[in-house]
Parts: structure tokens; sequence; C-alpha cells
């Protein structure tokens, strides 16, 4: 029952007293490779190139290319931009964007997000039939076109 109970609560083991060093040792090395295999996994996606359009976002080494030329971004307007480009096609809310940017939840009258986008939009131009790559879905968020 104690098993049971401190595994619903969210423990990744249970040992019971007496419990042998050696099975201490091993329980222990074991929750070591899981955590460090999952990390590894967690570092690959997050470095991992992404592309939208004529756009490629490194995370890794934090550049933007546009168009085959290096575009300058701050970092807030990096961190707003990959989160479009990794939802590229889809609607993503300013509450989102606020917690995946920038690990904060949006304040009533924060206008942090709207002036990110209005200086990203200006380096990155129009797109060939006048739109911008970012569309404002008024009251609901921001989109980045695919192409």
């Amino acid at each position: 029952m104690d098993k049971v109970a401190g595994l619903n609560f969210g423990a990744d083991d249970y040992v019971a007293k007496p419990c042998p060093p050696a099975e201490l040792v091993a329980r222990i090395r074991a929750i070591l490779r899981r955590t460090q295999a999952g990390a590894a996994v967690a570092a690959d996606a997050s470095t991992r190139e992404l592309k939208a359009g004529p756009l490629t976002l490194s995370p890794g080494n934090r550049s933007v290319q546009w168009q085959g030329q290096a575009l300058e971004l701050t970092g807030a307007e990096f961190r707003l931009l990959e989160v479009l480009v990794r939802h590229a096609g889809h609607l993503v809310s300013k509450d989102e964007i606020s917690m995946e940017a920038f690990n904060k939840p949006l304040a009533r009258f924060d206008r942090r997000i709207d002036v990110h986008v209005s200086a990203i939009r200006q380096k990155l131009g129009s797109r060939a039939d006048g739109q911008s790559w970012i569309q404002n879905v008024r009251g609901r968020g921001y989109q980045f076109l695919k192409d």
C-alpha cells in the first residue's frame, strides 16, 4: 500500500527498508540514466534548426537567416520568433507566446508581444502577395505563415 501511494504521489521509485546498499546504488544509477537520456533528447530538440518559408532559425547558436542573409534580432525578438516558427502555420495565443518566450503570464495591458512583433515584421518585410509573414488574428494571437 505504501509503495502504491508513493508512486501515485509522483515518486520515480520506491525502496522498502531494509534495502541492500548495492540495490540502492543500482536504482539510483537507473534513474540517472533515464533522466540523462531524457535531457539529451530535449537538448537535441531545442537545438534543431527550424525552417519556415525563407526563414531558417538555429536555436543552438541563436542565429536567424532570412532569404539567405543573417538577420539581427534582439533576444526577446528571437525568442518570440522561435515560438511562432515552432508553430508555423498555426495560431498561437498571446498567453502561449508569453509563457513560451518570456516564462511569464501575459498581464492584462501588456503590449510587449505586439511591440516585438511589429519590430520583427519591419525586419522581415512583406511577402510577394503584400501580406505580412506574421498574421494577427484579433483578440486571439499570431501566426507565422509557412509559405
